[in-house]
């Protein structure tokens, strides 16, 4: 095995490597480089994940208006829209990582005139977790 050897001004030989003070410099750069960026990125996935909620509550509003205006009454459940090919599957909430936490709202007058039954005319997410707008994500 060959190892690295460097002469000091004294004459003595020692061998190559990093002091313990450059090993704590890079680590404090290393520090300050993630105490910069994880706030960044924190706020760049809650903000990732609005659009998908938005995204997600526009997508069931219109599935409720289409199954409303097709079958002359409003779903009864979201599990109406699954079961009657409005939604492939129920979305999972961004915040709440469940599929089962929409909070639908049940209207109570008819939005056509050739509607038979009132139902959910709305539905919003089921978290209590504030946005980056200053609002609460279960009144979007």
């Amino acid at each position: 095995m060959v190892t690295m050897v460097r002469s000091t001004n004294s004459g003595a030989e020692r061998e190559d490597g990093f002091t313990l003070l450059e090993l704590m410099i890079v680590m404090v750069i290393i520090g300050i480089l993630a105490a910069i960026a994880i706030p960044s990125f924190t706020m760049n996935v809650k903000r990732a994940r609005e659009a998908v909620l938005r995204e997600d509550l526009h997508t069931m509003r219109t599935a409720i208006d289409s199954y409303t205006y097709d079958k002359q009454k409003a779903p009864q459940t979201l599990d109406d829209l699954v079961q009657s090919g409005y939604l492939k599957v129920m979305p999972q909430d961004p915040f709440t990582h469940r599929s089962d936490t929409w909070m639908p709202d049940q209207g109570n007058q008819l939005t056509t005139v050739d509607e038979t039954q009132s139902g959910i005319d709305d539905v919003h997410s089921g978290s209590q977790d504030v946005s980056t707008e200053g609002t609460s994500y279960n009144t979007w």
